[in-house]
């Protein structure tokens, strides 16, 4: 099963698998499943010609994949050109949400470590 040019894993159960679609969620994937009137536990191969179409319908009626990433990129880009607060954040690669600064800001800073014991290479003996 294709939805919008992305393959769903057949081995998985449906509410799980229409999650590899950027865009659904749990909860949306469970949505879905509920106004199709297709059972969660269900695997996309056991879905009959009319299920997949109904639910592929309902998933590309949402924003999803390059529309919602294109979304996505102009707010920040917004946020960047009118310099708020967020968009300045954006800029110099800072956590964005209001997370602490001293520690734990790896993900978005990469893993970058200033201690005093992290750039110091050991002595060979010779």
């Amino acid at each position: 099963m294709r939805i919008s040019g992305i393959t769903i894993p057949d081995k998985k159960q449906l509410s799980i698998g229409l999650t590899v679609v950027y865009g659904v969620g749990r909860t949306t994937a469970q949505k879905v499943l509920i106004a199709a009137k297709v059972s969660p536990e269900a695997k996309p191969s056991d879905l009959s010609v009319e299920q997949e179409n109904d639910i592929r319908r309902l998933i590309e009626g949402s924003t999803i994949e390059g529309n919602l990433k294109r979304e996505v990129a102009s707010n920040i880009k917004r946020l960047k050109d009118i310099k708020a607060y967020r968009g300045v954040r954006h800029m110099r690669r800072l956590p964005v949400n209001g997370q602490r600064t001293k520690t734990n800001s790896r993900t978005v800073r990469g893993n970058v470590r200033n201690t005093m014991g992290s750039g110091r290479r050991k002595e060979s003996k010779t």
